[in-house]
């Protein structure tokens, strides 16, 4: 890899640009043409001009450049060469200035004729600079200034021009050509500008330089801080453009502060460079003390900074200059300028009118005052030089790292300085008018692998670059003392570029994370327009040895270039990559290559064994001592392995396969596979449901020659190995070897023989085989019988091979052959594919067996060994397993919880433990969103029928049939269920299921404390086991897992706040909103009344034993949930009851929003032993509580009741189901209240007849007479009934006689006929105390009736009670009437 020339951006409107700077000389030149045409002779002298290479004719060159030709092209004459150029480092502005006019040229994009877009530069802004009279362009730079907004990311915001004239003024322009900022600095003409921007230091000992814009003039120096003007240039810009938006004039802008230094004890100086602030080690500083001052010099304690100028010319050629920091203040000359104007104009103003004088000459001297003055210079003497008094410089070019610089002469010398030592180090000859730039490059991150110091930053490389105008040819040298490494033949009249900076306005903080976009070095070629930039390698500036690393290096990325290629033929691609790969030279980078080749997938397989091929024989070639062994043994092992690959792709291909001549031995087979056919349909049926995946994952996906060569290792004895990385590419790799002979498609004793003489183990193969097999396994069951067949040949083939079975294998011991698929089939969580190689298996070592017996006993008796009653027993878990997957499949209802299907094998559920079946048929049940009332149903027609291999046949016929409704959807679903149960009678024993179903319901309830139905199904099939044992078990724990912190948490919650609490509230110390709290509370109370019922009858029912089946009595794992049930200890009742008390009343609280704080309700004891562990014994309360307590407590009962009645009486609720009387869900209008009320009347020390009373009076209060009349029955205090009954009548006449608005006139004569007792008693009634006053006369008459019933004779209010009954009765009449 060396040096190369592109090119990133052309000029347009090149001959525009022409036009305008040379129009004046262009008519100047036609006029002399025409006038020499008449008079004189004209002498042709381009050609031995043109060959001269002398330094006499410069004069004679420069004046001939002017001219301009006439014909179209116009660009064959170096015109550009007497115009000044600069070119922003960002490459997006190009400056040509001549004389008095300007061209600036910006970045564009544009498309060309292919349709590509590519970058120009167009004329955005032409014309004239000055506004001196006389005043030329001498000087030039375009500065990008940095952008201070933070989402930069190294884009400059705009760019300034600044020009220097021969007037000594420099003016600052924008983009289109606004003038910004003029400032006279000097009166002698500008002769270089030049500008230092910041750089990030490389090493931590490296000086931080700042920026600064230097001026040269002929015997002075001026330097511009470049942050201050950085904040001048920005302000001056927006200051014009608010300007320009209001339409006002500009303000002048303040002056910029600089330094002026006086360069003294130089006769000529052409140009400058300055090289930023350096500090003198102190031997340097004591040597330069001794020398200035000689042997009594005293020198300071620190070395002070300084600022170092170095100049070209003659008289030193080349002159070093040092200004001590802090010597020269900065000049303000503009400040004294401005107030001196506008004193002296004042005055002279006045005394013009004053003495009369002279209009034009007032005029002339007004003109000279307002003149700037120029602040006189600090005088700078030179430290050294380099002396040579025939030599003089032209141009100096500062290197980016400030230590050297490039110095042209007249001589055609380029001289190679060291600043830091002033020496000059290098000389080139033959270089006239040279142009200098150079060019740094840094380490790329791949070079630095190979590196001792990879650890170490990376490194940076410098080159100068030097352009011959005369010879039109471009040298690129290493430095300092390296070769020339790149060379280019370019035209005679282009112009090297070189800004030699970046962006101003960029400092340490803000270039972080920047990424700046320039160019160091660019070509401009008038001719074509092209700019051209210099791509240099960074191996190039390295020695020999690391020359040929790094070039290999090169060479690699070269590589991965042309294998990243899509659009190159196979036939290029190999020419291309062969002789990349033999070019490479050393071996480990070679390796890299190869394996980078081989591992490409855009690669074909002929190429990949075409060069893997000629490496090989090319390290075959070279000598033994010279090849590397490893490298030798790859290219051998890949070139095996490509040719395996392409065998077996062949054989893949093959139109006729082998016919199999083994029908006869799968008789058993096929009778295990009628047998099982119909449960392989309906598992079939379930598991065809469509997946969505990619195309890629595919695996009729061909497999790559690139992804087969990774999996495969070839070792150094021949035997290929495969590894295994990902389960993706070994089913991959599998489908490849394997799947086109269990389709039938390909010949499967050649391929058995192709693998085994390759050298791959029987024991990978036959893994590879059963991964294929159990893979595909929807394609397997497609077609069961031919797959099986050919499973059954295959395996019988690689069991064959040698070192598949040992020789030495006694059958009475497991074979670790079989015990490989076993082990495969036990693990797989496809049950169908899984069975029939099991069957498949089963038969071939049932066959191997025999044969080895009969050749050992040469008897007829059959035999037996342990390696057949392994696999019956693998057959049978693998049925049972198949039959509990196919119930797994069924699609569970739309809208219902559950997530994915539960996955079984052998495997899983022996680690599930003993409930590992059970578990996963409960999980079922909640995704199945099953009632426990239907699963119990289930379980009973199970243990009801006796109907084992039937039904079990039944199930799976059903299933093969298409489904037509819901109905028999369900019984399918049902008859299945029975299945799996009938296959595990003990595992799936009711009680064990219900209590998995419980417990998988709480669990869900538990992730989703809102969905309160999962915990009232949990309690509903809590309630259907049978033994009590598990009941109280499983009570227990879901208590102390799952209940007790959240209820622990409501009733606190309550008795602060004192009523049912808020939604926000609830969501905010439960976790739950309150209706979903309600809901909560209520099965609290069920789940402890449970527990109640439970520990009860455990003394009379013993406890069940636990039992699995034969074949699953291997399972180790946890415990099933009913297993550690019956390992709970037992409760203690009363503080069981004492907390059903406590869930009741919450519930109670929350159904009816009763005013209450529920644990106020309790003494301290009782406090003090709510939410304590169930099994422990606490201090309860006993004896008569006190009459406060038990006051609050009926009030509470009290307004429960009322709460119900209105509850049942109210329109906006449906009347709840009788049926379904008992689900908490119901709310206040269950039917269980009253009762409920009574019996926590009972234990909370409440006169239960108070409560009836209560309850009879709240519903002739709402109305409900017939429910009152049956609850009057349970009272037993009927005088006290009586006569609370009497006063509700009366408010009921009341209301009906006297604050009725539809009063007739007869109830009014009836009122007037009255007792005065029984009507002053009348007004006295407050009928608005009734929630249901309007009630028909009937079922008032009915009242009173019952009254006089109950009330004795002997009664105080009997008689009231009679005037009643006949007011009734007469007011009835009267109402017929």
């Amino acid at each position: 890899m060396s040096c190369s020339l592109f090119e990133f951006c052309r000029l347009q409107e090149l001959k525009t640009v022409r036009d305008f700077l040379f129009q004046n000389q262009s008519k100047e030149s036609v006029e002399e043409k025409n006038q020499t045409a008449e008079n004189e002779l004209s002498w042709d002298t381009s050609d031995w001009e043109s060959g001269w290479d002398n330094g006499d004719n410069k004069e004679e060159e420069s004046a001939s450049s002017t001219k301009v030709e006439e014909e179209p092209s116009g660009h064959s004459q170096p015109w550009l060469q007497d115009c000044v150029v600069s070119l922003s480092p960002c490459a997006d502005l190009l400056v040509v200035a001549r004389e008095q006019k300007a061209a600036f040229l910006s970045a564009k994009w544009r498309t060309d004729d292919s349709g590509r877009e590519e970058m120009t530069l167009a004329v955005s802004w032409s014309g004239p600079l000055s506004t001196e009279e006389g005043e030329s362009v001498s000087s030039v730079i375009a500065i990008p200034l940095a952008s201070q907004k933070r989402s930069s990311t190294g884009r400059p915001d705009w760019t300034c021009i600044v020009v220097g004239f021969t007037s000594g003024y420099v003016r600052f322009y924008t983009e289109s050509g606004v003038l910004l900022l003029a400032q006279l600095l000097h009166v002698d003409p500008v002769l270089r500008l030049k500008c230092r921007t910041y750089e990030i230091p490389r090493h931590p000992g490296v000086t931080e330089q700042h920026e600064e814009l230097s001026i040269l003039y002929p015997a002075a120096l001026v330097t511009i801080d470049g942050f201050s003007l950085f904040q001048s240039l920005r302000a001056c810009r927006n200051q014009v453009a608010r300007a320009a938006a209001a339409g006002s004039d500009v303000v002048p802008p303040p002056p910029l502060a600089y330094k002026k230094w006086g360069l003294q004890e130089m006769d000529t100086i052409m140009d400058h460079s300055s090289a930023g602030v350096m500090t003198l080690c102190v031997f340097d500083q004591m040597k330069n003390a001794s020398i200035l001052g000689g042997f009594h010099a005293s020198v300071k304690g620190s070395p002070p900074a300084m600022s170092q100028f170095v100049t070209v010319g003659s008289g030193p050629y080349a002159g070093f200059y040092y200004a001590v920091e802090g010597n020269s203040q900065p000049l303000l000359s503009h400040v004294a300028l401005a107030v001196a104007s506008k004193l002296t104009s004042a005055l002279f103003n006045a005394a013009s009118g004053w003495l009369g004088w002279n209009k034009n000459k007032n005029e002339e001297e007004a003109a000279q005052k307002q003149k700037p003055k120029v602040e006189p210079a600090t005088p700078l003497g030179i430290r050294f030089g380099l002396p040579d008094s025939r030599r003089h410089g032209e141009s100096i070019c500062l290197s980016p790292c400030n230590t050297l610089a490039g110095v042209t002469d007249d001589f055609g010398r380029v001289t190679l300085l060291d600043l830091a030592k002033g020496v000059a180090i290098r000389m080139w000859k033959g270089y006239r008018d040279a142009q200098l730039g150079w060019l740094q490059v840094q380490e790329e991150r791949g070079d630095r692998e190979f590196s001792p110091s990879a650890s170490l930053p990376r490194r940076h490389a410098l080159f100068l670059i030097i352009y011959a105008p005369r010879r039109g040819i471009l040298e690129v040298w290493a430095m300092q003392r390296g070769p020339r490494v790149g060379a280019f033949t370019v035209g005679k009249h282009c112009r090297l570029l070189y800004a030699g900076y970046h962006l101003m306005g960029v400092n340490s903080v803000t270039s972080q994370g920047w990424q700046l976009h320039t160019q160091q070095v660019c070509l401009l070629d008038p001719t074509t327009g092209a700019l051209r930039t210099i791509n240099i390698p960074f191996h190039l500036a390295l020695s020999d040895k690391k020359n040929e690393r790094a070039r290999d290096m090169h060479l690699l990325k070269r590589l991965t270039a042309v294998l990243k290629s899509r659009d190159m033929d196979p036939d290029t691609l190999e020419r291309e990559v062969k002789s990349v790969l033999l070019e490479i030279k050393h071996p480990a980078i070679k390796k890299q290559a190869l394996e980078s080749l081989l591992s490409n997938r855009n690669a074909p397989v002929s190429c990949l064994t075409n060069v893997t091929s000629a490496l090989r024989d090319a390290l075959k070639h070279q000598d033994a001592d010279e090849v590397e062994a490893s490298l030798l043994q790859l290219c051998s092992s890949q070139l095996k392995l490509l040719q395996l690959y392409i065998d077996i792709q062949q054989l893949q291909s093959a139109a006729n396969a082998e016919d199999c001549p083994e029908n006869d031995s799968l008789q058993g087979i096929e009778e295990e596979l009628s047998r099982v056919g119909p449960t392989l349909q309906r598992y079939a049926q379930l598991s065809s449901k469509p997946l969505v995946s990619f195309a890629q994952d595919s695996p009729d996906t061909p497999l790559s020659a690139q992804a087969f060569l990774a999996q495969l290792e070839c070792a150094e004895d021949g035997e290929v190995k495969v590894n295994r990385r990902s389960d993706a590419e070994w089913n991959q790799l599998g489908n490849f070897m394997f799947w086109g002979c269990l389709c039938g498609k390909s010949p499967t004793h050649k391929v058995c023989d192709t693998l085994q003489l390759a050298g791959i183990s029987p024991q990978q193969l036959l893994s590879l085989l059963m991964s294929v097999w159990l893979q595909r396994e929807k394609e397997v069951l497609q077609k069961p019988v031919e797959t099986v067949r050919n499973l059954h040949t295959l395996l019988i083939a690689l069991s064959n091979m040698d070192g598949a079975v040992e020789e030495s294998w006694d059958p009475q011991s497991v074979s670790p052959w079989w015990q490989q698929v076993r082990f495969t089939c036990i693990q797989s969580h496809n049950a169908a594919a899984a069975l029939l190689a099991a069957f498949v298996a089963h038969r071939a070592a049932k066959a191997s067996i025999t044969s080895r017996a009969d050749s050992k006993l040469q008897s007829e008796w059959e035999a037996v060994s342990l390696e057949l009653e392994q696999w019956l027993v693998c057959v049978r878990q693998l049925e049972d397993v198949l039959v509990l997957q196919t119930l797994m499949l069924v699609p569970s209802p739309q809208g219902t919880a559950g997530g994915a299907v539960v996955q079984c094998s052998i495997k899983t559920l022996l680690e599930g433990g003993t409930g590992g079946i059970a578990d996963s048929v409960s999980k079922w049940v909640f995704r199945q969103n099953m009632a426990p009332e239907q699963l119990k149903e289930i379980l009973q027609r199970k243990e009801s029928e006796d109907a084992g291999d039937k039904k079990e046949q039944k199930v799976a016929g059903d299933g093969a049939e298409e489904k037509e409704n819901s109905h028999e959807d369900a019984d399918s679903t049902a008859e299945l269920l029975l299945a799996v149960c009938q296959r595990f009678p003990d595992s799936l024993s009711p009680d064990l299921l219900f209590a998995h179903c419980c417990w998988e319901y709480v669990v869900q309830w538990n992730k989703d404390p809102e969905e309160g139905r999962f915990l009232f199904c949990a309690v509903e099939h809590l309630k259907v086991i049978s033994s009590p044992h598990i009941q109280l078990g499983i009570s227990t724990m879901m208590w102390s897992t799952f209940i007790v912190k959240r209820f622990s948490a409501a009733a606190f919650l309550m008795e602060k706040v004192g009523k049912a609490p808020k939604d926000r509230l609830c969501r905010r110390d439960v976790g739950i909103g309150d209706k979903a709290m309600t809901s909560f509370l209520g099965c609290c109370a069920q789940l402890l009344q449970i527990l109640m019922e439970a520990d009860s009858a455990m003394e009379e029912i013993p406890a069940p034993e636990l039992s699995v089946e034969e074949v699953w009595s291997g399972a180790e794992g946890p415990a099933s949930i009913a297993e550690l049930a019956l390992e709970q200890r037992g409760v203690h009742y009363p503080l069981v009851q004492h907390h059903w008390l406590l869930a009741s009343l919450l519930h109670a609280a929350m159904s009816f929003s009763v005013k209450v704080k529920p644990l106020s309700l309790f003494d301290t004891k009782g406090k003090n032993a709510f939410f304590r562990d169930l099994t422990t014994i606490q201090l309860m309360p006993s004896g008569d509580m006190d009459p406060g307590l038990v006051s609050l407590r009926q009030e509470f009962l009290l307004r429960v009741l009322t709460g119900w009645v209105q509850a049942i009486d109210d329109p906006s609720c449906s009347p709840s189901a009788p049926a379904s009387t008992s689900l908490p869900s119901d709310g206040p209008k269950a039917d269980w209240w009253p009762s409920l009320c009574m019996d926590l009347g009972a234990l909370l020390q409440v006169n239960p007849d108070i409560l009836r009373r209560h309850l009879v009076c709240e519903l002739y209060n709402q109305g409900l007479d017939l429910r009152a009349e049956e609850a009057i029955l349970q009272v037993e205090d009927k005088d006290v009934l009586g006569s609370q009954l009497l006063v509700l009548t009366g408010q009921r006449l009341s209301y009906s006689l006297l604050h009725n608005q539809n009063q007739t006139q007869a109830a009014m004569e009836l009122l007037a006929r009255l007792p005065p007792t029984l009507c002053t008693w009348l007004k006295a009634m407050d009928p608005s105390e009734l929630r249901c006053p309007l009630v028909s006369l009937s079922k008032t008459a009915r009242l009173v009736s019952r009254l006089i019933e109950m009330l004795p004779e002997n009664h105080a209010q009997y008689t009231l009670a009679l005037h009643l009954l006949e007011a009734v009765d007469v007011l009835s009449l009267s109402t017929e009437d």
